[in-house]
């Protein structure tokens, strides 16, 4: 029997890939798409810069897909070859059926990609889930990881509750109710109608992950032995910031740990801090 897809109809996906599909026409510099067989099946990744650059791969959050980086990817490639990766059972291109989170696959999965691209060892940037799928990998493969940018990570601290009481409060008020959890879930992060509007077609067309993601065990941790840039919002309403990074600060003692206070789930936009910490330069 067939795995069941994460999108809740055919129409509804070709909806979601539609628009995710003219997001990359606007893509601000030439790219390549790439689509690598894993053991997760197809995995789908946009790829740019300079093929001499050292590997960078960005891994974006729950319910979303690769179209996220478009803001920061000009200032990526500029230093880096870039990897935007579709993370599987995403509302992306890469295969449409979810791994399970409480075994080793994802890490296997990204541990494929990195065979795949043929890349010995790379850096990593990952916000949200794609922060806790990083993590993984680099307490399984800690030979395979260079640097590790974590945004608002899941993993580390415990998820929140309330905001899916709030969620349910919004949801008889329809299309305003969600655009109200939308902009509360990015925080004070500044994003445009087009990215709601994006937002809520997935919300509409897309099934995502209710359980709560696995916390990565303090062994594992203690397993990474990379440099670890942490930034988290203090007002992050789906993860609770005070612990992750009480929790982190203690099992990645590497760890720069920074904590933005007017800052919520939405961390987009922090390339100003990212690159200098990938780069080695000193801010």
């Amino acid at each position: 029997m067939r795995a069941v897809s994460v999108f809740k109809s055919a129409e509804g996906k070709n909806a979601i890939l539609g628009v995710y599909d003219s997001l990359l026409e606007k893509w601000p510099i030439p790219y390549e798409k790439y689509v690598l067989k894993t053991g997760q099946g197809d995995t789908f990744a946009v790829v740019c810069g300079e093929k001499t650059l050292p590997a960078l791969l960005l891994l974006h959050g729950s319910s979303s897909n690769s179209a996220m980086w478009i803001a920061d990817i000009s200032e990526y490639a500029a230093h880096f070859r870039v990897y935007a990766v579709d993370i599987p059972g995403e509302p992306g291109k890469s295969a449409d059926v979810r791994p399970d989170l409480k075994t080793s696959a994802y890490s296997d999965w990204l541990n494929d990609v990195l065979d795949g691209l043929c890349i010995d060892k790379a850096s990593f940037a990952g916000i949200s889930l794609g922060g806790w799928v990083c993590l993984k990998f680099a307490a399984a493969h800690p030979d395979r990881v260079s640097k590790l940018a974590l945004l608002c990570p899941a993993g580390i601290g415990p998820q929140k509750a309330s905001v899916m009481l709030y969620a349910m409060l919004m949801k008889p008020l329809g299309k305003k109710g969600e655009d109200k959890l939308i902009r509360k879930v990015m925080g004070s992060a500044e994003i445009t109608d087009e990215t709601v509007e994006y937002s809520r077609l997935i919300s509409k067309n897309f099934s995502p992950y209710l359980g709560e993601v696995p916390i990565i065990e303090d062994d594992e941790l203690g397993r990474i032995i990379c440099p670890v840039l942490l930034i988290a919002g203090q007002k992050d309403v789906l993860i609770n910031t005070e612990k992750t990074v009480k929790r982190a600060n203690k099992t990645l003692p590497q760890a720069v740990v920074v904590t933005l206070p007017n800052a919520g789930h939405g961390l987009i936009d922090q390339r100003e801090r990212i690159l200098p910490f990938l780069m080695g330069i000193d801010k």
